[in-house]
Order: structure tokens, then sequence, then C-alpha cells
């Protein structure tokens, strides 16, 4: 008998595992047990949750700039150039006979209402419905062949805005503001900036904390409505206003004292606390009227007039509080271009299904200057170099017209997202869909993927950040995602 399979051996070495078990387990949850590349859950200081934090490693941006087109914007219509598409216009695709798709059966290969053109040192072909944004192609970095899992627009936009099709996940903002924190104190350390028209089909899904602590969730506002229940009330002077938030602090410090213990007390007093700051800092950073003239015009945050006009002022006045946000150093903000609400104008987000060309010709408005402005403006002022800018939306479009309709049905089966500033290369394209933009064929990548590479430019590993939450491990990428290191400088 081989000496390890006595008797004696097996039942000493069985409860020795069994401990080394066991102390594994009790270090772990004690946050004692050695590990490559970390802890995987940040240190939070209770009193003071938005309190900056030490990435994984050397970060290339310190914030996030995220842009939602609310809707599912059409690549083939946008960014994503198929000359077989043209030369194709008004046949079947081929394989695709009879496809049925989200909303029923597909018609013949319908050929962008808009010429393709190439635009700066690196020729990419851009569509003349977007040009301002064409005139900046040197500046992105664009990934051609994201897919999704779902061909709905509620959970489509959950997928893009917390890695999960359900409700109930967190954002990408709140896991990036709970690991990092935030560099200034006085505005919150997430910023989400609803469309003028309204929220996104996911609404708060898309900003929230889900399991996550409620101090990472995203705080809601824009240039044209500024945070409710903020502003003092006329009856009260400035003097008094500060007197009486000087006694509550004051109350409050007392009442944690007696009570060193409670995290939730604390994480609620430091709450409080900058919602009290915050009655200073939001309006002074939501005045858009301090603008120069020329920056007003330069985002179309001039122009007068109602419909398209109205709503494309109102949405360069959200990019010009975007970047002053991004100024003043808040770690993500997200901007929203497109909600979910019909009537009045009739479609207010890019779902294009019945009469494409009539419905984006007005949303291509509405976004290109003003989006267009808040990259060059950045830019500008030296902002780009730490700081990465998201542009993305829910799923992409078929190549085809729905049967019966002027419009393309929904299509996660490949769609476009670019990036610009911090850590990506410019003037670069990545992945591709296939003839037609149908389908992703070359470096295909998923949304999860595409999460995994914003935390690695943040400086942070995507597998080594996660939160306990009953019995699991949770990540923004789940069990999924690898870095799209090709993009990366």
């Amino acid at each position: 008998m081989h000496p390890f399979l006595n008797r004696r051996n097996f039942l000493s070495q069985t409860a020795t595992g069994l401990g080394g078990i066991a102390l594994a387990h009790l270090l772990r949850r004690d946050r004692a047990l050695a590990a490559a590349g970390g802890p995987i859950r940040p240190e939070i200081n209770p009193g003071n949750p938005n309190a900056p934090r030490v990435p994984h490693f050397e970060p290339k941006a310190k914030r996030v700039l995220m842009i939602f087109c609310s809707g599912a914007v059409s690549q083939v219509d946008t960014f994503d150039y198929k000359p077989e598409l043209i030369k194709r216009h008004g046949q079947p695709m081929p394989g695709g006979e009879k496809l049925i798709t989200f909303q029923g059966e597909q018609g013949n290969l319908t050929k962008s209402p808009w010429e393709f053109r190439p635009y700066g040192k690196s020729g990419k072909m851009v569509s003349d419905l977007v040009p301002n944004l064409g005139a900046l192609v040197d500046d992105m970095c664009f990934i051609h062949s994201l897919t999704g899992k779902t061909n709905t627009h509620g959970p489509g936009e959950n997928f893009m805005g917390t890695g999960f099709t359900l409700d109930g996940f967190p954002s990408i903002g709140s896991w990036t503001t709970y690991a990092l924190g935030s560099e200034n104190d006085t505005l919150p350390a997430y910023v989400a900036i609803p469309d003028p028209r309204g929220a996104p089909q996911s609404a708060g899904n898309f900003w929230g904390s889900g399991f996550l602590p409620a101090a990472f969730q995203g705080t809601d506002f824009n240039a044209s409505n500024p945070l409710r229940n903020l502003s003092r009330p006329s009856a009260f002077s400035p003097e008094t206003d500060k007197a009486t938030r000087d006694f509550i602090i004051g109350l409050n410090r007392h009442h944690l004292e007696r009570f060193p213990g409670d995290t939730e007390l604390a994480a609620r007093i430091s709450s409080y606390e900058l919602a009290a700051r915050m009655q200073l800092s939001v309006p002074e950073v939501a005045d858009i009227s301090t603008e120069p003239a020329h920056i007003l015009k330069m985002y179309g945050a001039d122009q007068t007039g109602d419909g398209t006009k109205k709503t494309k002022a109102a949405y360069a006045k959200n990019c010009i509080l975007a970047r002053r946000l991004i100024e003043k150093g808040v770690r993500f903000v997200q901007l929203f271009n497109g909600a979910y609400q019909t009537g009045g104008e009739g479609v207010s987000n890019w779902d294009g299904h019945k009469v494409l060309a009539e419905q984006y010709v007005k949303h291509g408005e509405v976004m290109d200057q003003p989006t267009a402005a808040l990259l060059a403006d950045l830019k500008q002022r030296g902002l780009l170099k730490d700081t990465l800018v998201v542009w993305c939306t829910e799923f992409g479009r078929m190549p085809t017209f729905q049967k019966g309709a002027s419009g393309r049905d929904h299509n996660p089966g490949g769609f476009t997202a670019w990036m610009a500033g911090a850590g990506v290369k410019p003037g670069f394209s990545y992945g591709a869909t296939d003839e037609f933009g149908y389908k992703a064929v070359e470096n295909v990548a998923t949304v999860y993927d595409f999460h995994a590479t914003i935390l690695q430019i943040l400086g942070l590993n995507h597998e080594r950040l996660s939160f306990y939450h009953n019995g699991i491990e949770r990540r923004l990428t789940d069990v999924h995602g690898h870095v799209i290191k090709d993009v990366l400088v």
C-alpha cells in the first residue's frame, strides 16, 4: 500500500484540510487573505463614502463622460459605412429572406438616406447626418463590433448602463464612484443629466446604485431643471440659513459621538452635509447664463424657436453643464440624448421604426452640433488629457427596412460606439460588421468587454472589483468580459 493511502494519513490530512478551508474562509471574510491584484472591495469610510480612493493601478483617465443616445441609433446611418449596402439597395438580404426580427418580417436592403464622406486625416467615412462629429473623427476611437443580449429597449438600456438586462443592478457610474470616490466634496461624485424631454426608458435604473450603498447612486438634474428642493426659502436670510446648518452639523456630530460604530448614521450625516454644500455649488455650476456668447453659439445653446430648435438649445445647455461638471472634477457624468416619450413632436428618441428619415433628421440636428462642441471644448481646455468620453446606445438597427414601413428594426447583433480622450487611440477603428452592417464578424466585442475597457482606463481591474450581495461576489461585468487592448494607448 502507498504510504499516503493508509487510514491514519487519510484521516489526519482530511482534518487538516478542512481546517485550512475554514481558515481561508475566515481570512477572506476579514480581508486578510493574500490575493493577486489586491482586495476585491475598496475600503469605504461610512462618514465620508466619497473620499478619493486609490485605483488598482495607474489610470489613464481620472473621470468619465458617458453620452448615451436613447432609442438605439442606427449604425448604418451614422458611423458604419457599407458600400455593399448602397450597391444592393432594394434587393433582398442574402440569407435573410422572410427574416423575422423584433417587430416582424423584414423587407429589402435599404441604403442610408444620407451620403457618407471621408473626414479627417484618417479618412473615416461618416454620414452627412452628423457632419460636426464627422469633423472630429481623428480624436475618436470607434468600436464597430459591439453586440448586445436583448432587442428590447428597457433591458437593452439596463444592459449598457449596468451590465445586466434586469432592473436593480448598480450602474457603471455607481461602480466607478464605489471604487474611486470623488475629488470634489461640494458636488456629487456621479451626476446624470437627463434629456430635456425626459428620462430614458430604463429611467433611474441607468444611474441607480442597485445593491451598492445608496451614497453611490447618480444625482440627476439638468440645465433646465436643477436639483429639486434645493433653493433657500425666501423667508430665511442667508445668514439664518447658514447658522441653522452649522447648528444641525453640531447636533449631528454630537449624536455620532454617542454611536461611534453606527455606519448607517455616519453615512446619513455625510449625505445631509453634502446636500447642504450642494445648495451653493449646484446653482453655480448649473447657471449657463454666465457662459460667454461665443461658447453658447458654439454649442447651439443660443438658438431660439420652437420644436427642434428649442430641444437642440436645451440639449446644448446640458452639454455645457456636462463640461462644467467635468471641470469641477465630478468623477462620472452621464449625458442623455433622447427620451422615452411620445406625443408633441412625435417620437423623442432614436427609435426609427416607421419613418426613419423624418425622425433622424430632427435627432441628428439636436445631437450633432452640441455633442461635437462638447468634445471640441473639452479638448481646447486640456480636459481630454485625463477624461474619457464615451458615446454609446443600447443596440443597433437592421440594414433592411421593416416590411410595410420606412424604418429599421432593432438589431443587437452588431452596432457602433466610440470613445475619445484619455487612454484610447485617436483616429482608430476596431472591429467590423458584415458587408451590410447586420452582424459583428471581426473582433466581435460584448458590452461586458466595453465595460471592462472603461474600468481599465480608470485604473481598475474589472475582475478585482466586486460587492458581496446575496451570497455572490457581484461584478459590473458579471463573470464575463475582456479588456479590448487594441483600442488602448
